[in-house]
């Protein structure tokens, strides 16, 4: 391994610069999902390959049917060195409403908000504009140093993210033996607290199902038909009762296959973040643990399928009283998945089960609503371990590795297009105000992110 201490010293003699550029960066006003702003966000993507180019990348705008991506490479000392491909996205979200901004969300500045911290005020600080620029300036201050890179880099900046990514896809196919790498690095994640670096290795997956029960070919009087007739909202609820048994586990045929247990040491780990149901629930109001018994949140949210029922349509609804059988009902379902869960295989077993329950003489229509398979990297890989170790050492608290109960859809696109493993590791914390108006990054999020992009790209250098 390199001896980083002169790396890390120049970054540090550079903030104030690399402070600059961040700022010329946010002041672009790149709000993708606005026509308005299609000039501002070519601007952005322009920006970085002026910045990438004078760091010795060769750096290019790729056109699309929306906005531009930015790809840039550059070689390694050695030819033989891995190949990672870092994403991130120079596009922002819309700044309504103005009025609540206490600053102009386009002119940057740094803040003092007490206790000892400093903030970056601005749009996209920390969604994503901060946190791409930690790692162009680790960049900047590898090279400025040892004259190159440890690794071969390329880098991909999307203009669509906050917008859907439309065209993220297409490029992807299009470009793909370009873009193939080792692994890749996000950085559009968080820590666990602020002396708290943290790495994402499991997202979950998702499938999403709208079942509509058909009855009788009419609504019904209550009077005249209840007890005789088939209620497609008994039904329905019948339906979405039994998907849990009494311990809180999913009843469904096969649910469970390519479910594995999280490693006792994971567990153990995830247990000192002392993240309690308690505290964890307090924060919406409840008190009482649901799902699976025996579970602590952080794993039931992290490491655990899931179904959710997420709305219910039947019979009346409006103001009043109406003694009404409904012809219809539909109810919307959502099931998170881990580890090797076939999305198809679970929407077969869903829908078989649904049509187990259905009376003969009634139906049942299914709607599609996306799937993606869950995305888990080895809690024992090489790749991991490296990252961990260089995060504890740049952060007053060693690396945890945690589950995201969400998904990312890009490292579902990187895994499945590209045949690429994800590193995730950001720098956000949970008060940055993302999508929101005074959106911040703390300035120890910046430098110290930066420092430790620097770490990283030297310990995955090692063999």
């Amino acid at each position: 391994m390199t001896d980083v201490s002169p790396i890390l010293s120049t970054a540090d003699d550079n903030l104030t610069s690399s402070l600059e550029r961040l700022f010329e960066l946010v002041r672009i006003p790149s709000i993708s999902t606005d026509p308005a702003y299609k000039a501002e966000c070519r601007k952005a993507a322009e920006w970085l390959v002026r910045t990438l180019s004078s760091l010795g990348f060769t750096a290019s705008v790729r056109d699309t049917a929306g906005h531009p991506m930015v790809v840039a490479h550059h070689d390694a000392a050695t030819e033989d060195a891995p190949h990672v491909l870092f994403y991130g996205h120079y596009d922002v979200q819309p700044v309504d409403p103005l009025n609540l901004w206490e600053n102009d969300p386009f002119e940057p500045a740094i803040k003092d908000i007490g206790a000892g911290r400093q903030v970056i005020t601005g749009r996209g600080t920390a969604d994503d504009k901060g946190q791409l620029m930690t790692f162009v300036e680790a960049c900047r201050a590898y090279k400025a140093v040892n004259g190159g890179l440890p690794v071969r880099v390329t880098i991909l900046f999307e203009g669509e993210e906050e917008s859907g990514s439309p065209s993220l896809k297409p490029f992807l196919e299009a470009n793909a033996d370009e873009l193939k790498a080792d692994y890749a690095l996000v950085c559009d994640t968080s820590m666990w607290d602020r002396d708290t670096p943290a790495i994402a290795a499991a997202l979950r997956g998702l499938v999403g199902e709208e079942i509509v029960i058909t009855a009788a070919d009419r609504d019904l009087h209550s009077g005249l038909f209840g007890g005789a007739a088939a209620n497609p909202i008994h039904i329905l609820t019948d339906i979405l009762a039994g998907l849990h048994d009494e311990t809180g586990r999913v009843t469904l045929v096969g649910f469970y296959d390519g479910v594995e247990e999280t490693p006792a040491n994971i567990k153990a780990s995830w247990e000192t973040l002392g993240r309690t149901a308690e505290a964890f629930l307090g924060e919406v109001g409840l008190s009482v643990p649901s799902g699976e018994k025996g579970r602590s949140v952080l794993e039931q949210t992290w490491a655990r399928p899931t179904a959710e029922v997420n709305g219910i349509i039947g019979g009346y609804t409006g103001d009043g009283f109406k003694t009404v059988i409904a012809a219809k009902a539909s109810a919307k379902v959502s099931f998170r998945l881990v580890g090797e869960q076939d999305p198809k295989a679970v929407r077969e077993s869903f829908r078989a089960y649904v049509n187990s329950k259905v009376p003969a003489d009634c139906s049942v229509e299914f709607h599609e609503h996306g799937a993606s398979p869950a995305i888990q990297l080895s809690y024992d890989s090489p790749v991991l371990t490296k990252a961990k170790n260089a995060l504890s050492d740049e952060w007053p608290k060693p690396a945890v590795v945690i589950g995201m109960g969400g998904s990312i859809p890009i490292v579902g696109d990187f895994q499945k297009m590209l045949g690429m493993d994800s590193l995730l590791v950001g720098f956000g914390l949970t008060d940055d105000r993302i999508h929101s108006p005074n959106e911040k990054y703390d300035l120890q999020s910046f430098h110290k992110g930066i420092r430790s992009w620097i770490r990283i790209l030297d310990a995955l250098a090692v063999k």
